[in-house]
């Protein structure tokens, strides 16, 4: 996302091809992370303090929106609340009937706080977490919002791959749960990534 360009997309990860759009970025709409839960689509916005709720079978419109007190980073969801991240070291975990905040923890390394948690992803129990403009991806434990694990993704994009004044940071990641495979891309990168853990 970004203003004016961010859009909402079903797009086919194996071909590229973008399958169906909702435009809905303005000049004072960004559109930011997304996550899945109950068959609803929730969407954050960065500084307009607005979520979008779609349903999963229709993108074209949302169905719902609610205020949110924080910028809109990262979201995720364990099945039962949404976790949502604000470019602080903190992690909400938010009712997603309405949108209220349920709990807070602060990402924490050994040396204290994590800053500029992004992008969100839960998988087998852990939230992973982009951290901003670095290439690494931290596992933390949601029940302490200690950081127990480090992915480093360093050298993944080759400098010839990269567009000048487009490729931005590493940003993306989702996870495939059927197949185990997680996806992780950067922000206007032109390769999609799999990735397994062993």
């Amino acid at each position: 996302g970004d203003y004016e360009n961010s859009s909402l997309r079903i797009t086919d990860y194996k071909t590229g091809k973008v399958e169906k759009i909702h435009p809905m970025g303005t000049n004072k709409i960004f559109g930011e992370g997304i996550t899945i839960l109950n068959n609803k689509i929730y969407q954050l916005t960065w500084e307009s303090h607005l979520v979008y709720v779609y349903d999963i079978n229709d993108i074209t419109k949302p169905i719902k929106t609610f205020n949110w007190p924080y910028d809109g980073w990262g979201i995720t969801s364990n099945g039962t609340d949404l976790i949502i991240s604000d470019g602080t070291a903190n992690l909400y975990f938010v009712d997603p009937e309405n949108f209220k905040v349920k709990t807070t923890i602060s990402v924490q390394t050994d040396k204290g706080p994590l800053d500029s948690i992004n992008e969100l992803e839960y998988i087998n129990g852990f939230v992973h977490a982009n951290v901003y403009s670095k290439n690494y991806i931290v596992k933390i434990d949601p029940s302490s919002g200690h950081v127990v694990g480090v992915m480093n993704f360093n050298n993944l994009l080759q400098a010839t791959e990269i567009i000048p004044d487009r490729t931005d940071y590493f940003n993306g990641i989702a996870y495939d749960s059927a197949s185990s495979i997680i996806f992780v891309t950067g922000k206007r990168w032109p390769k999609l990534f799999e990735i397994r853990l062993n």
